[in-house]
């Protein structure tokens, strides 16, 4: 629902609720063309997809009720929007500097060196960067789908009854025209009567065997 009211999202390739892998299902977005680099706004778009998982529990299910399932999409919201910050230069509070991380390294198993690429002032300053990025696609996320309730709930109905719905067949469904499936009973019919082509035999006629020659003298 959030990819499909951003204009700078990747369009929808499929959405599925059959399980793959650790997910229990996914929303699958293709570009239109090659990418060698990515606006701010895509990027954007982006954080606020990430958060349409998240969002869609607490307003269906309630605060209480939000599960872990969309911890993979919050990692990888944090981790594209430090990208944002400490690589792309697209903080305006940062300014467009590269930012190293401050790391552990262990020796041996147990001692610790501690390696200083910035300061702590420094390093909290893009905690909040990265904290203020993430918080506005998760809002936007929350706008969008609010205004768009019924719309979502639809998508949900189509999900629970197909499946697997394509990009094509979910705008479709909230124009209010169902996806174009073929009836599982025909579908059983036409695998029947292609089986029973393959398998038949032409019937012939039963042939004598040919006689055998007989002997020639010498």
């Amino acid at each position: 629902m959030v990819a499909l009211n951003l204009e700078a999202s990747d369009p929808i390739h499929k959405a599925t609720i059959i399980p793959r892998g650790r997910a229990l299902g996914m929303v699958m977005r293709l570009p239109e063309r090659d990418q060698l680099s990515v606006t701010r706004a895509k990027l954007k778009a982006d954080l606020a997809v990430a958060m349409g998982g998240r969002i869609a529990e607490e307003v269906i299910f309630g605060h209480d009720k939000v599960t872990s399932g969309a911890s993979s999409d919050i990692q990888m919201a944090t981790s594209m929007a430090k990208s944002m910050v400490t690589q792309f230069g697209m903080s305006d509070e940062m300014g467009p500097l590269t930012y190293g991380d401050n790391e552990q390294e262990i020796f041996l198993g147990h001692s610790v060196s501690r390696r200083q690429n910035m300061s702590e002032e420094t390093q909290s300053k893009i905690d909040a960067e990265v904290r203020k990025l993430v918080e506005e696609g998760y809002n936007k996320a929350e706008q969008i789908i609010r205004d768009k309730i019924d719309e979502l709930h639809i998508i949900a109905k189509g999900l629970l009854e197909y499946e697997t719905l394509t990009g094509d067949e979910i705008v479709d469904l909230l124009k209010g025209k169902k996806p174009d499936r073929l009836d599982p009973k025909d579908d059983d019919q036409d695998k029947g009567e292609e089986l029973e082509t393959l398998t038949s035999v032409p019937k012939t006629g039963s042939k004598k065997p040919p006689p055998h020659p007989s002997p020639q003298g010498t």
